[in-house]
């Protein structure tokens, strides 16, 4: 988890929950959300690559919810500031791959699987003062969430924003399978049976599409510290 260094003020207790699909920003405005608060920072989505990752490594299909639990609860997950560690090691860019793409959706989607995540998030974000990133934070893992924000995006422009992230990481990529894939993604991941992407009844809905990342944090950070001066 990314917990900034103490500022010598006493820490926000608030919890933001971001929830969205692939490529609707989540991951670029909760760092950046997290950084203006001074609170950490818990990305769920690279929990579940990560355990897909270690999957696809060790041979464990996709459709073998057993194997998934086996391998989600053997593994040491840890967020630090320069981000994922999985069983002590950075995660880097291979939980980012196609492969991971295509597969996480359905190794998320077993009720086992998610149950293991689940209890690790809730065990972190139970403390307060973080910002959390998912597809089900504000409706299952965490809907005491102070402030509840949906991301969403056109697909061109989250395929766009993949396809900077491949080519960033020296894969060539097109962008009509990207939207294909992503396309896919949001079907699985709204249509199933356990926890499926959908906004809480009290989210907030922010469209990124034309949206600057700073635009959209300031948004957020600004209902965050709206919440906190009325605990206050």
């Amino acid at each position: 988890m990314d917990r900034p260094s103490g500022t010598g003020e006493s820490p926000s207790r608030v919890v933001v929950a971001i929830d969205g699909p692939a490529g609707a920003g989540k991951t670029t405005v909760a760092k950046g959300v997290a950084a203006v608060l001074g609170i950490a920072h818990l990305d769920t989505g690279a929990m579940y690559r990560a355990i897909t990752a270690k999957a696809l490594a060790a041979g464990v299909g996709a459709s073998d919810e057993e194997g998934l639990v086996d391998i989600a609860r053997r593994t040491e997950l840890a967020f630090m500031p320069d981000g994922l560690m999985v069983d002590g090691r950075p995660a880097g860019l291979s939980i980012r791959t196609l492969e991971v793409n295509r597969a996480v959706s359905e190794v998320s989607a077993h009720p086992g699987v998610r149950a293991e995540m689940v209890r690790q998030q809730r065990e972190i974000m139970r403390h307060g003062g973080i910002v959390a990133e998912g597809r089900d934070i504000g409706t299952v893992v965490y809907p005491e969430a102070s402030v509840k924000i949906f991301l969403i995006a056109s697909i061109r422009e989250r395929a766009r924003r993949r396809l900077a992230d491949h080519a960033d990481a020296g894969e060539t990529v097109s962008i009509w399978d990207l939207e294909a894939d992503i396309a896919r993604r949001d079907h699985l991941d709204s249509t199933r049976v356990h926890s499926p992407l959908a906004p809480a009844d009290d989210a907030i809905v922010l469209d990124t599409t034309v949206k600057t990342p700073d635009e959209v944090i300031a948004e957020i950070v600004a209902l965050a510290r709206a919440v906190e001066r009325a605990e206050a």
